[in-house]
């Protein structure tokens, strides 16, 4: 029954994705010597997505006061990556907003995007809480560690000029969001019978958020974007692709001593 629902949720996923994560990469993620650095970009992964949809809330669909409850909201998270504060077992409770968002007169999509990247902040923070119970559960302690390139290397290709530079975001978006899920279905037969059960457990919020940024790429472009699409797929895949000397959740085929 499982599998038939992870089958499920990643047919539409994989043919989204131009490319499969090659063996090479889940050879290096299921070696027990990984297990640590895997985690805490796991966590760093997941308080970055829900910045990146808070940074598209207020950018683009609401006024300073709503804006200062969305910061409020993120607050603890940060202060417990950035800046060593708070009890990460404390987070759970801190998860959710002081009071409702509500969309700019003058944005055309503020109520879709709000809805949509609310819900997806609020996921993705009960899923970093979630992986701080998985380095505790597998002794691992927070550390500061490196962006990877996969992030930077997509969104150096956002355009400059709107409404295209927020499309190519949520395109952007869409590709993270879809390759995590599909890294958590290659990595579950691979690792420890808890952890593998965490990561098929992500799937089905994982695969909803692709199709959310995906949704409202399409709906604020009002033009066919395939072949937008098409390309950050073409960018996307060389990353996943193409040798990368730091091993991390999005990382390319890892190559030691690059």
């Amino acid at each position: 029954m499982i599998n038939s629902i992870v089958d499920e949720l990643l047919t539409p996923i994989n043919s989204f994705l131009q490319c499969e994560t090659p063996d090479l990469w889940i050879d290096e993620a299921k070696k027990s010597e990984n297990l640590q650095i895997l985690l805490l970009d796991h966590l760093v992964c997941e308080l970055k997505a829900a910045q990146s949809a808070m940074f598209l809330i207020r950018k683009y669909a609401v006024d300073k006061a709503s804006g200062d409850a969305l910061l409020a909201w993120l607050q603890p998270f940060e202060q417990f990556i950035y800046k060593r504060e708070g009890n990460w077992q404390d987070l759970a409770a801190k998860n959710k907003l002081s009071k409702a968002i509500i969309p700019k007169s003058t944005s055309p999509y503020g109520q879709e995007l709000i809805d949509k990247m609310v819900l997806l902040i609020k996921e993705e923070l009960h899923h970093f809480y979630q992986v701080l119970e998985m380095m505790d559960y597998y002794g691992v302690e927070y550390k500061s560690i490196t962006p990877s390139r996969y992030a930077k290397g997509l969104l150096k290709h956002v355009k400059t000029h709107e409404p295209d530079t927020l499309i190519d975001k949520l395109i952007c978006g869409a590709y993270i969001e879809a390759r995590s899920c599909e890294r958590f279905a290659k990595l579950a037969p691979h690792v420890d019978a808890k952890l593998g059960e965490f990561y098929v457990s992500l799937l089905r919020s994982e695969a909803r958020h692709y199709q959310d940024y995906l949704t409202l790429a399409e709906e604020i472009a009002g033009v066919d974007i395939t072949k937008k699409v098409e390309h950050f797929g073409k960018v996307e895949a060389e990353l996943i692709l193409s040798p990368d000397g730091d091993f991390k959740f999005h990382s390319g085929v890892t190559i030691v001593d690059v």
